[in-house]
């Protein structure tokens, strides 16, 4: 079969690529021109916005998944941006396993609840009746699930980046799937990553071969919400630690940079106003014929919202409280 002739999500895939090879071709550029800021500026305020909301509002979703399929068009899109994340020596050490039969996901769900049960004893006994609360996954609910794995083999022989830091492809993995937990925010997907799951295991269901690593096994699919703060937060579980306290100067623990201090305390107590609501769940709606598929204006953000700045200082800050 011929690359032409690839149906479902890899011939999409290709599609796509092509397409923005097209558009490159034509004006002459690497990438389509509403995915580039010309040479020595910046995004646009909409756009600034729109990538700190993305980030700001990105949530680990267990909860909330509907029973809505996701359009390989949209997958696609979210793994072409997990594609295009940053990789020491360009070694590019990630795959995707993308997971979406009934039975083999009840399967993974039954390695979670057998790895839930082993962690129960290492978690400090006052906490354990609101571990045991916790939903911690969304392994059969969600749309489909997908394995983002590291080939610890595919820069053999290179050992640019690595030659010192060995675990660099495991990183440059995480970069992957960050690209594609935020790409997915963007697309009002949620995403939540499964690590209660004993490796071996998973990697023996999935056939997984012995030099390929599991990183991240997340669950993916429509929401109805994403909630305004993380899950452990709004059960007590835990809290985010104040910026000011982790920045350190020149040294581990070396005092001073106060006005940079500062001024990250005031930037957070912009977006630290009491009016917060539940975000909701971005509509799926579809890219403009004219655009790009990768476009920035065939994201789906809430241009009222993400637009929305509150000043600070001699710049703006785009405030993520959703109104």
């Amino acid at each position: 079969m011929i690359p032409s002739q690839k149906t479902g999500l890899a011939g999409i895939v290709i599609r796509m690529v092509r397409r923005l090879a097209v558009i490159a071709i034509a004006r002459g550029q690497a990438m389509p021109e509403q995915m580039t800021a010309p040479v020595g500026d910046g995004f646009d305020q909409n756009a600034r916005d729109a990538v700190y909301r993305a980030m700001f509002t990105r949530r680990d979703v267990r909860s909330h998944f509907l029973p809505t399929a996701l359009d390989d068009e949209v997958l696609a899109r979210l793994l072409l941006a997990a594609h295009h994340a940053p990789s020491v020596g360009f070694m590019q050490p990630w795959n995707f396993i993308v997971i979406r039969d009934a039975g083999r996901r009840e399967k993974v769900r039954d390695l979670f609840l057998a790895a839930r049960e082993q962690e129960l004893p290492a978690i400090e006994e006052e906490r354990r009746a609101l571990y045991r609360k916790l939903k911690l996954e969304g392994i059969c609910e969600s749309a489909l699930n997908i394995c983002i794995t590291c080939d610890r083999q595919r820069s053999k022989g290179s050992p640019l980046g690595r030659w010192h830091n060995p675990e660099m492809d495991l990183y440059s993995t995480v970069c992957a799937v960050q690209n594609f937990w935020l790409a997915a925010r963007a697309e009002g997907v949620g995403v939540g990553w499964v690590s209660i799951i004993e490796a071996q295991a998973l990697k023996g269901l999935l056939s997984i071969p012995e030099h390929v690593t599991p990183v991240a096994y997340l669950c993916v699919g429509r929401v109805s919400e994403f909630a305004h703060k993380p899950d452990l937060e709004t059960h007590g579980w835990g809290r985010r630690l104040p910026l000011p306290e982790l920045i350190m100067s020149e040294i581990f623990c070396g005092q001073g940079e106060v006005p940079l201090k500062s001024t990250v305390a005031r930037l957070n107590a912009v977006d630290a106003a009491p009016d917060q609501r539940v975000a909701p769940a971005v509509p799926q709606r579809e890219p403009p014929k004219e655009a790009s598929a990768l476009s920035l204006s065939s994201l789906n953000f809430d241009d009222a919202s993400a637009s929305r700045a509150s000043q600070a200082g001699s710049g703006t800050w785009p405030s993520m409280i959703l109104k």
